[in-house]
């Protein structure tokens, strides 16, 4: 019998070590190594052409040279393939326009965001639509999945409408019924409560359902491994076996995985590069939306974002985000402005409301929601050297209306005009977006897909836009385009000079005097 040997593997990047210790030589983190058991096969290699074996043809032959299984990409078929809607558009927006047969999503997200949920609410969706779906549920029992799933009034039965029947290009009607029949289709989705990886190949080898879902990754554990469920190598290895039935099955699994208190998914790298998609689900549990985010996708564009709401029922789509996004603007405050973020090829419209006060410490306190801490000191510093404004004595507080993200430079101009209004107590012209990013120097530079933005921002009835100068966009928006170059510019364009009325703002007031003159 071979002698076990003891290895040491971080858990967060894969390194491995001969003895345990504090800290991983790899990435550095502490308390990383987990400790894994290895038999070593002494039973010799398999023969691979002879390259083991020592049989292997000498490399100075004089045959002409050939290739054994490598083609050539004239040789490759152009096959197509054909994705199916989940019954979310959202979810499709983010796979890159529909799911692909074949691939495996890996989805991750903090406890309780609604990983499970969507999930559940997108294979019943498929399941009436496929032939067989299969949920395998490792964290739940059966009925405990099927009470989840009456609460959120899926995965039972979906009431359809019966047409009438047609003759010579005419309608039937029933005078009964009026040509409408309620019928009651049951969903075409099994339920596996199972842990054991063997059990879950061989259902999969069995029903070779369509679609799949594994929730989760880390509650699976496989026999022939003395690891605890959730290691490393029980991770890797259950990852590694449901990709290869996947893959000669073509069937379509989503895998839900568990993140760590950083925020990223538990288990080695390796998970992310063995799956074809890595889909973040993130939101407040606090708050009602709930963001699904792409980091990788091989079958599509990457940091695209789908927006779902999280209500009595479930999980919905929101059909406008930039109105989510939108607080209530029937009152007017001083230090808002808007701008146009793009996450991916979407554009959203956000709110950034800022409040400039005195402080009363030795050192000013600086606080953010929804926008990075580093380009708001960096702002503060701009318009304190360039513009002239005092900052460095105030407190100073930036968020982001709904808490969305907005990491990107094109929101460098709005935040400083709402920082600038809120120190001069002015209301910014409701009717405005801003959008460009801030050099060092105090200049307004370039953004990336202006046209994109600014069709989201005529959509929604916006009027004006101040943009860098310089940037190429198309005249038929019907906006008033506001081309800046330097910070100070924009600021003058933005904010009045006195305070008007709190209905609309003072510059506002004498354009439409001057249109109607």
């Amino acid at each position: 019998m071979a002698k076990p040997k003891t290895i040491y593997i971080c858990s967060e990047c894969g390194e491995q070590s001969s003895q345990w210790l504090g800290k991983c030589p790899g990435c550095g983190k502490f308390a990383t190594l987990e400790e894994e058991i290895v038999i070593s096969n002494s039973s010799g290699l398999p023969s691979r052409g002879g390259w083991q074996t020592g049989t292997r043809q000498n490399s100075k032959s004089n045959s002409p040279a050939q290739p054994r299984v490598s083609l050539k990409f004239s040789q490759i078929a152009n096959d197509t393939t054909e994705r199916f809607n989940s019954g979310y558009g959202e979810l499709d927006r983010v796979l890159g326009g529909g799911v692909v047969p074949g691939s495996l999503v890996l989805i991750g997200g903090d406890p309780g965001i609604g990983k499970s949920t969507l999930l559940l609410q997108v294979i019943n969706q498929l399941g009436l639509r496929l032939p067989r779906v299969l949920y395998v549920s490792a964290e739940e029992s059966g009925q405990q999945v099927k009470l989840r799933a009456s609460r959120l009034g899926v995965c039972v039965y979906a009431e359809t409408e019966k047409k009438s029947e047609k003759s010579n290009g005419k309608v039937k009607k029933d005078r009964k019924s009026s040509g409408k029949e309620n019928q009651k289709i049951e969903s075409n989705l099994y339920v596996m409560p199972e842990t054991d990886l063997e059990e879950i190949l061989r259902e999969l080898e069995s029903l070779r359902p369509q679609v799949a879902v594994i929730d989760s990754i880390q509650t699976l554990y496989f026999a022939s491994l003395n690891s605890a469920p959730g290691s490393v190598a029980q991770v890797r290895e259950c990852t590694s076996a449901l990709m290869r039935v996947a893959k000669q099955e073509n069937i379509t699994l989503f895998i839900v995985g568990h993140v760590t208190k950083e925020g990223a998914i538990a288990g080695p790298r390796v998970l992310e590069h063995l799956v074809d998609t890595v889909l973040y689900f993130e939101g407040d549990r606090y708050a009602s939306h709930r963001l699904l985010r792409s980091v990788k996708n091989r079958f599509g564009a990457t940091h695209e974002i789908g927006i779902f709401e999280m209500v009595e029922k479930g999980l919905e789509e929101v059909d406008n985000p930039s109105e989510l996004f939108l607080s209530n603007r029937d009152e007017l405050a001083p230090g808002t402005a808007i701008v146009v973020a793009c996450e991916g090829t979407r554009p959203l419209v956000v709110e950034l409301q800022a409040l400039v006060s005195p402080t009363s410490y030795s050192s000013p306190r600086r606080s953010t929601t929804g926008v990075d801490y580093n380009r708001l000191q960096q702002i503060l510093a701009v318009l304190e050297k360039r513009v002239g404004i005092p900052l460095s004595k105030l407190d100073a507080y930036v968020a982001s209306a709904g808490g969305l993200g907005v990491e990107e430079p094109a929101a460098d101009l709005g935040m400083a005009i709402a920082i600038v209004a809120s120190f001069r107590d002015r209301v910014v012209d409701p009717r405005t977006v801003a959008i460009g990013e801030i050099g060092l120097g105090g200049q307004v530079r370039s953004v990336s897909q202006i046209d994109l933005r600014l069709k989201e921002a005529a959509k929604l009835g916006f009027k004006r836009a101040i943009i860098p100068k310089g940037q190429s966009y198309s005249d038929d928006l019907g906006l008033k385009i506001v081309p800046v170059n330097k910070v100070i510019d924009a600021i003058v364009a933005a904010i009045p000079s006195k305070a008007g009325s709190p209905e609309l703002p003072s510059f506002v007031q004498d354009e439409e005097e001057g249109e109607e003159d």
